[in-house]
């Protein structure tokens, strides 16, 4: 009988944690959500904001043949048709160049190039690792302060509670000009997500590389492959 009560007790204890842990999931997968919805415009309302210093694209997959994936297509061609229509005079390109033969923001950039948009207005963040590291990096390296995130809509509620917590003036328009294959699994991944995000906000550990200021003020070239 005593052990039996020890066992009960055990499984309460561990489901009232169990539970007490998707609370806290939850909750703050909620509060994220929150704070980067009260951000997100409509493209016309952002191109009415006065004064915003970039748009950052954040970066996502390239293919193995150098092609854009779907969502980094519709990512980059949002964030041209904004810059087109006066947002800003500035693009930053952000993503992953961390190997030799894997360059999201080149290809990127080329994307630009082909759009018409001339080089010097086009910033190129070769670390912009993770979304964290971004936000941190366009706060700390290209010097913004007002932006506008060009992402999916999934991931533009976290992209804008990082950089508020940077403390950018930041705003966000969706990049959702399709469907995407996958999306669920997407959104399954992404309240774990923000929930590392929010940790990451409260500690601000430096990014894997910092490095002398590159403002988005100036030439975009000075961020060109050397």
């Amino acid at each position: 009988m005593r052990l039996r009560k020890r066992f009960i007790i055990t499984c309460i204890i561990l489901a009232g944690l169990f539970l007490s842990g998707v609370a806290m999931v939850f909750g703050v997968n909620g509060y994220v959500k929150a704070v980067g919805n009260a951000g997100l415009l409509t493209a016309d309302e952002a191109c009415n904001l006065e004064g915003v210093d970039c748009i950052i694209v954040l970066g996502c997959q390239v293919r193995d043949d150098g092609s854009l994936s779907h969502m980094l297509h519709d990512r980059l061609q949002v964030g041209v048709d904004l810059y087109d229509n006066g947002a800003s005079p500035k693009l930053l390109m952000s993503g992953d160049h961390g190997r030799e033969h894997y360059n999201e923001v080149g290809a990127m950039k080329q994307y630009a190039l082909e759009r018409s948009v001339p080089s010097e207005n086009v910033f190129m963040d070769h670390a912009g690792f993770s979304t964290y590291e971004t936000m941190y990096r366009a706060k700390e390296i290209f010097k913004a302060e007002k932006v506008v995130i060009v992402t999916q809509e999934y991931h533009l509620y976290r992209a804008l509670y990082i950089a508020r917590q940077f403390g950018l003036e930041a705003y966000g328009v969706a990049a959702d000009v399709r469907t995407y294959s996958g999306q669920s699994m997407r959104d399954a991944r992404e309240v774990l997500a923000r929930c590392k995000d929010f940790a990451m906000c409260l500690f601000k550990p430096e990014p894997t590389y910092l490095g002398d200021p590159i403002p988005v003020s100036g030439n975009g070239d000075l961020t060109n492959d050397e």
